[in-house]
């Protein structure tokens, strides 16, 4: 070997191990010592101390008129789980972190796993499984970016309201339904993420309305505003009102930011994170659920799901996703980024029923070669419609203005105009929105599972309900 390329290799192991060992250094021993966490399922509701007759006692008035509205009456799912079943398994040495009551499930956390053999052993539990092991490390937790209080001066598009959104604002003919006065106000829209990095502190951020903000990671953050910065991109696609500069598809509706993606790992775990975030938002009172996120493959790959498992019923997530249109609220959710990996397929929950799916375009309105496709493993069309996700416009946890890719961006575009169209068709069913927002869609007489039903047009949509299709 020559003496040049003797120092060559030599500076490239020099390189590589200065990286490792950097890598190695940002990270710490995960806190509390190994841990593990495990799926409960149980058998019933039996002696719960809630009724059905007095809903007020587990949801919000806002929840409650939001179904009367829609004429949904409330079921066993929309009871809280018995209190005395979670009592009884607490009372064995195991953390009780999450739960379900559409699902009838719980969350459990303990150090020593010969514990979850006393919780199978409760006559109503009927099925126990290890959906998450700690890490042996993970990264320090990271300062808050810094942040810009303005744009850049050549952020701004002079003779136009809309600043850099308006590409993806006018491919979906969302202008004149805003242009009508809907904009979202008096519609709630829940934010599933996995942060919302200084969504609190930057000055284009202070004008959304936010009702409120929840986390069912476990562990908890300190504060969901220190977490990463998708969930702020996804929000301001949404919700920011930067007149000339940004604005985003309902800027005049209220917000629920909610984080349910755990950064650290990939596990079965945030299924459950999700659902009790869903039902959280509904107990509140939401209208319509952003979610950009998804799941097939796991840090433990054998939980790793397979093609025929996405019907929108066999992973937990999905078949509470399929549950959410009957509970009167309309989700939105990302396809995924996999078209040009050896996956290729959506994710879950984007299989689920009753929900819209979203991938992603580009300018040009032909689909994005990274976007995920369908169909579903029960031969249902996905994705349901595309938005433009490559590139979309958005806000970062720096406060600056950049074009992003991906179906997380597409998806928040077409939540707002979801939850515009439904301000203007207020007295329209969760299904039947969702419905009128498919059947407006340019591929709506000949859909793929690529393209979808296409691109939907929200004024032709509303114009169609008005004249009395």
């Amino acid at each position: 070997m020559n003496r040049f390329l003797f120092i060559l290799l030599f500076l490239c192991v020099a390189l590589f191990s200065f990286s490792r060992d950097a890598d190695e250094a940002k990270k710490v021993k995960y806190p509390g010592g190994k841990t593990y966490m495990y799926r409960v399922k149980l058998t019933d509701k039996h002696a719960t101390p809630f009724n059905l007759s007095q809903p007020q006692d587990f949801l919000s008035a806002k929840a409650l008129e939001r179904r009367e509205r829609q004429n949904i009456e409330l079921d066993s799912t929309d009871l809280p789980i018995n209190p005395e079943y979670i009592q009884e398994i607490a009372a064995v040495g195991v953390e009780v972190v999450s739960k379900s009551k559409w699902n009838n499930t719980l969350l459990v956390r303990c150090h020593k796993t010969d514990l979850i053999k006393k919780v199978a052993a409760f006559d109503f539990v009927s099925g126990v499984n290890k959906v998450w092991t700690s890490p042996d490390s993970i990264v320090k937790s990271r300062p808050r970016l810094q942040y810009h209080t303005e744009f850049n001066r050549w952020d701004t598009i002079s003779q136009n309201h809309y600043g850099v959104t308006i590409d993806q604002v006018e491919m979906l003919d969302g202008v004149k339904l805003h242009n009508y006065g809907y904009t979202g106000k008096g519609m709630t829209i829940a934010v599933l993420d996995g942060g919302f990095m200084n969504a609190d502190v930057i000055p284009c951020f202070q004008t959304i309305k936010v009702a409120g903000t929840a986390d069912f990671v476990v562990p908890r953050s300190e504060t969901i505003y220190k977490e990463m910065e998708h969930g702020t991109k996804v929000l301001s696609v949404l919700a920011a009102n930067v007149p000339n500069r940004f604005v985003g598809t309902a800027p005049d509706a209220t917000y629920w930011l909610i984080r349910c993606e755990d950064g650290e790992s990939e596990s079965l775990a945030e299924e459950d994170y999700w659902a009790a975030a869903v039902e959280f938002a509904d107990s509140v009172g939401v209208d319509v659920i952003n979610s950009s996120l998804g799941f097939h493959a796991f840090d433990d790959h054998s939980t790793d799901y397979i093609y025929s498992q996405l019907d929108g019923n066999s992973s937990m997530i999905s078949h509470t996703a399929s549950m959410l249109a009957d509970k009167g609220i309309i989700l939105v959710n990302s396809a995924g980024n996999d078209g040009m990996s050896s996956w290729k397929k959506i994710n879950v929950p984007a299989d689920a029923d009753n929900i819209i799916t979203v991938g992603a375009v580009s300018p040009n309105r032909r689909n994005a070669a990274f976007s995920s496709i369908g169909p579903t493993a029960d031969g249902r069309v996905k994705p349901d419609v595309m938005a433009l996700g490559s590139p979309t416009a958005v806000i970062t946890g720096r406060g600056t203005i950049i074009k992003d890719v991906g179906t997380s961006f597409s998806t928040p575009v077409i939540t707002g105009l979801v939850a515009c169209l439904w301000q203007a068709l207020r007295g329209k069913t969760a299904k039947e929105i969702i419905d009128i927002v498919v059947n407006s869609s340019d591929n709506i007489l000949t859909p793929d599972n690529i393209y979808g039903y296409g691109i939907p047009d929200f004024w032709k949509a509303y114009m169609s309900e008005k004249k009395g299709r």
